[in-house]
């Protein structure tokens, strides 16, 4: 099916949530943000009741889609908007709802952090947030938006530093998981928006493929990209594919992977095991993705008011503060620091050494004092975005091809 074409129109009308005295909202989405701790915190401070469904992308995207009477928020990411968009399951969101849009930053609103960062190349979030007069989705800025923007981050790759015992952490580059001499090793995300980029720019730092634009393929350049990946698959570079950041850390702190695409909580759960494992640095920048808040379109009345002031809570500072203990960024910084004891805030924001023993979303040690965050502050590693997690227009070609190289891994 096509998936930039975002006009499709209604296909039903919103559900009536009825009358409660405890409003009782579903939020569909994935580990990034569907964590007890966070569902615990919004229950107490909004008097309401959340049940969390966690699945993997793919799985969540598909649901979302085809489904929406199955959730009343979506909470995904940009890149996962399309379907959803195209199939009417989702409503634009009011602005004039939103109390604190102003605060929100420029990374999703104007698609940089500053004048001087790098859009990035791929769907930079800004290019699908505005709902236009059309139903479309655009960056020029209208009364309503596709998504709330709210935690992000600049992932790149992980390795067992023992693996490259002459190499230099600040000569780190994305051309690294194709290195010989750790064939084998090598494992990758498996999901065609996420994992193509990674190998997309390991090939063309190694000098093996050119594209004109990364972040949108053509088909000859999918192709050429894909024989690649097939032709490392045969020759025995990969240890596997992954769907879940704790099937990241696994293979890692087993020692069946040695490199590859890791997210920051299956980064911390190899470090917090007491395993050395490090975070690179790539020169070339890093690979961003941007999550967010979607209304289902079967949501009125009374539950769309609880679901507004859902969205509303995730953007005071707590959220923020508290998933900033898994890694993730948000887009509203300023709240977040007001929320967060100080030395949480300079080594997870400002770069600097933690000053105490940090603890994770538990509450439970994970950060030694001393440790600093790999690239630094973070409006310095947010302006080094080299592309975006992506739909791009050749999608479907994209995910079937992908599809039948994941054939086979397990």
């Amino acid at each position: 099916m096509p998936l930039r074409d975002r006009s499709r129109p209604r296909l039903a009308a919103p559900r009536s949530s009825g009358k409660a005295a405890r409003p009782h909202l579903r939020v569909l989405g994935t580990e990034i943000t569907l964590i007890e701790p966070l569902r615990r915190m919004a229950e107490d401070e909004l008097g309401i009741s959340l049940s969390f469904e966690s699945l993997d992308f793919l799985s969540a995207q598909r649901k979302a889609a085809l489904e929406p009477d199955s959730y009343d928020i979506y909470d995904q990411c940009f890149h996962n908007l399309d379907i959803v968009w195209f199939w009417r399951a989702i409503q634009p969101i009011d602005l004039g709802r939103i109390e604190r849009w102003s605060e929100v930053s420029d990374l999703t609103k104007r698609g940089r952090i500053s004048p001087l960062a790098s859009l990035g190349r791929g769907e930079n979030p800004n290019k699908v947030l505005y709902v236009q007069p059309d139903l479309s989705l655009g960056e020029r800025p209208s009364s309503r938006i596709s998504m709330l923007p709210t935690v992000h981050n600049l992932d790149a790759f992980a390795y067992l530093p023992h693996l490259f015992p002459d190499r230099r952490a600040d000569e780190a580059s994305w051309g690294w998981l194709f290195d010989p001499e750790i064939r084998g090793r090598l494992a990758l995300v498996d999901e065609p928006g996420i994992g193509v980029f990674d190998a997309a720019m390991a090939f063309e730092s190694r000098g093996d493929i050119r594209f004109g634009d990364m972040g949108n393929m053509t088909i000859d350049e999918i192709d050429g990209l894909m024989g690649l990946l097939w032709a490392r698959k045969k020759e025995g570079f990969f240890a596997g594919l992954w769907r879940t950041a704790a099937q990241s850390a696994s293979d890692m702190m087993s020692g069946q992977a040695g490199i590859g695409s890791m997210w920051s909580p299956g980064i911390a759960a190899v470090q917090q095991a007491g395993r050395t494992l490090a975070e690179a640095v790539p020169r070339e920048g890093y690979r961003a993705w941007h999550a967010g808040l979607c209304l289902s379109s079967r949501l009125d009345g009374d539950l769309l008011d609880s679901a507004y002031a859902y969205l509303n809570w995730w953007l005071d500072g707590k959220p923020g503060a508290l998933l900033a203990r898994q890694g993730f960024y948000m887009s509203v910084p300023g709240r977040v620091r007001a929320a967060m004891p100080a030395a949480e805030w300079a080594y997870w924001y400002a770069g600097q050494p933690a000053p105490a023993s940090l603890p994770d979303v538990e509450g439970r040690p994970m950060i030694p004092k001393g440790a600093v965050r790999p690239g630094g502050p973070y409006w310095q590693r947010a302006e080094h975005i080299a592309v975006w997690n992506t739909t791009m227009d050749e999608y479907n070609y994209l995910a079937r091809r992908w599809s039948n190289f994941a054939d086979g891994f397990t």
